[in-house]
């Protein structure tokens, strides 16, 4: 594998990624007030009756609908491209109309000392009109047109949204001048269309989806609590050649370092030169050649498509690898996976990192992203990781708040995207890497895994300071000073200096752990079981009937013998010596943090001391300084750390 020899992963004798995150995460606003109440154990039968009313086959309308929501309603709350209901019918307008905007996060999107720092403009964010839009954002009010319901009901009324999704389907199928036929193999151009996409590869990719779903067939207990089935058709053999006829571009894919599996183009950043030193918007280097890629930075964005686009094609802007599309998947490279993006506001992990942009501009939906997203974006990962050697885990495969600050100064700025919305235990299970205990109940790590749909920590700030979100599924569990749930959250001292608890912000990750996380184990009582995070006994509630978390096995590091505390740092940089004439020495500083006697952290890499000298235009004089200091990554909070490796012991649990 391309596999630098500057990286050592933790050896078998102790072991066998706004700036890029544009503006802000993807918040919760409260479900319409309209939304219709659950109706038990109807929503298989509201799928069947409207694909007989239509003229539809149910597997079909199934299937498209598990692609674009998993059948779930989200209590008629829109997706981040405003997106509503089962079918995902877009009425982006109305949604925007109701969404207030968010940023959270005034980093330096390179991360980088030795160069002025870099604060791109914020996106612009004025309401859009209809005709502003492209079709695949207004595909409501084409259901409203072609079924008769009107917008306001199919917003609001999962069976009248089913009902317009596959009035949608049966149209696509008519304008194509093909029969309503009984066979689902007959409607491999209709899915296509309903996509959305405006480019062949794009809208096969998605009809090839709902096909494989059709295939293997699904089971799902949704949001509403009701068990939807789709019984699997493993001999399906659509007619593939049904696209042809749709009339959509060829995107160009020449360049592009993408898995066959996904649609992917072209549309790359710039790379220009402003004069006094100034540039924009990444830099040149030769990777993996130079140094590894180690991690892979999954973001999200407030912003349309066509906003993504042109941001990340401002010179004067930042930059990042790949964007995704929430509708229907389609993937955009910028960037070269050789060169370095500026993305991730810490300029040592921006160097051995690829960025993922995951489209969403609504900063208060109920934050669902597509599972069509979700499955490319996977599919993209596991490329990535199988190209670059990077572990499918939650120390390699990063949300933008996981990364930390450099130093003190800069922690209270980083971005705090994805955020707790985002699906962690779905993405890992598309990744072929499902978070599953290694150990008993009683081992002495735990892997971080709340029951994403069911498990609904109160969050606040979604729309206004201080006020409850509305309820919806996360991935993260909340930590406390004591086992009680009335205990003062811990505290997070680079976050709040003067000492202030924790607060429910959905911004404030001074008190999270995440679905994947590993922390080691400092105490259990009863329900509750206490992590080592951030210097600190950390307590979430961890009840056997429904555990939060699962048993682990894995190295864990603590001080050397003698050693009170060591420091913690936000960057692995190489020691003064290290360095060759005409290169400035960067410091290594500590972060406000102290890792004490007796407390155990788990270990990631083990990596040299590197830093990547780029502070001009010309990448002549680029150089990867490397030193013979050692670190280890470690989980030390809610974001990764590093340690030096000389002040650690390593041990396996």
């Amino acid at each position: 594998m391309h596999r630098s020899a500057a990286r050592r992963r933790v050896p078998r004798a102790v072991c066998a990624l706004a700036s890029a995150a544009l503006l802000s995460p993807l918040l919760v606003a409260a479900p319409s007030a309209t939304a219709e109440p659950r109706e038990a154990a109807s929503l298989q039968r509201q799928f069947a009756a409207a694909a007989a009313r239509q003229g539809v086959p149910e597997s079909v309308l199934l299937a498209v609908s598990y692609l674009q929501s998993r059948w779930d309603g989200h209590g008629g709350a829109p997706s981040v491209t405003g997106g509503y209901g089962p079918m995902h019918l877009t009425d982006a307008v109305t949604a925007l109309a109701q969404a207030p905007h968010h940023s959270h996060g005034e980093e330096d999107a390179r991360g980088d000392d030795s160069r002025t720092p870099r604060h791109g403009a914020e996106a612009p964010t004025p309401l859009p009109t209809a005709a502003d839009l492209p079709a695949r954002l207004r595909t409501l009010d084409r259901a409203a047109a072609v079924s008769g319901i009107p917008a306001e009901e199919l917003r609001t009324s999962t069976a009248a949204n089913i009902e317009g999704g596959a009035a949608l389907l049966a149209a696509a199928q008519r304008e194509s001048g093909r029969p309503l036929s009984a066979d689902p193999a007959d409607w491999y151009g209709a899915v296509a269309r309903y996509s959305g996409a405006d480019d062949r590869a794009t809208a096969t990719t998605y009809a090839n989806d709902v096909y494989d779903i059709i295939r293997d067939g699904e089971t799902r207990t949704t949001d509403s609590g009701q068990v939807v089935t789709l019984a699997a058709d493993a001999d399906i053999a659509p007619e593939t050649g049904q696209v042809e006829s749709l009339g959509l571009r060829t995107a160009d894919s020449a360049g592009t370092e993408c898995p066959r599996t996904v649609a992917c183009e072209w549309i790359p950043a710039p790379y220009e030169e402003f004069g006094d030193g100034d540039y924009g918007n990444h830099d040149k280097a030769n990777r993996p050649a130079s140094q590894s890629i180690d991690y892979i930075i999954v973001h999200d964005t407030e912003a349309t498509w066509d906003v993504t686009l042109k941001l990340v094609q401002d010179p004067t802007y930042v930059s990042w690898q790949y964007s995704l599309r929430s509708s229907d998947g389609h993937i955009a490279q910028h960037l070269p996976l050789k060169d370095v993006g500026w993305h991730a506001g810490n300029w040592f992990v921006n160097a051995k990192s690829v960025g993922l942009e995951h489209e969403g501009f609504l900063t208060s939906p109920d934050s669902w992203y597509t599972e069509a997203m979700y499955r490319t974006s996977a599919r993209l990962v596991r490329h990535l990781a199988k190209l670059h050697d990077i572990p499918l885990d939650r120390q390699h495969i990063l949300g933008h708040d996981n990364v930390p600050g450099t130093v003190a100064s800069t922690i209270r700025g980083m971005h705090t995207d994805p955020g707790p919305y985002w699906d962690w235990a779905h993405y890992f299970q598309l990744l072929g890497r499902p978070f599953t205990p290694s150990a008993g109940p009683d081992a002495g790590v735990v892997t971080i895994r709340p029951e994403y749909a069911a498990h609904q920590p109160v969050y606040t700030g979604c729309v206004k300071a201080g006020q409850a979100c509305a309820p919806h599924g996360s991935g993260a569990v909340r930590l406390h000073t004591a086992p009680g749930a009335d205990a003062p959250l811990v505290k997070d001292i680079g976050l709040r200096p003067g000492g202030q608890d924790s607060t429910t912000g959905v911004n404030d990750t001074g008190a999270r752990a995440s679905t994947g996380q590993q922390y080691a184990v400092a105490e259990r009582r009863g329900d509750w079981t206490a992590i080592w995070y951030l210097g600190q006994k950390a307590w979430f509630h961890n009840p056997k009937g429904e555990p939060t978390a699962v048993g682990a096995r894995g190295w864990v590091l603590t001080p050397k013998d003698g050693a009170a505390q060591i420091p913690v740092y936000g960057r692995a940089y190489p020691e003064a010596s290290a360095y060759p004439p005409g290169v400035p020495v960067q410091p290594v500083s500590p972060l406000p943090y102290k890792l004490l006697a007796g407390q155990r952290y788990v270990v990631g890499d083990r990596t040299p001391g590197e830093y990547y000298f780029a502070p001009a235009f010309d990448p002549a004089g680029h150089q990867v300084v490397r030193g013979e200091e050692e670190y280890y990554e470690i989980q030390f909070g809610h974001r990764v750390a590093f340690v030096k490796a000389a002040d650690v012991l390593v041990s396996r649990v």
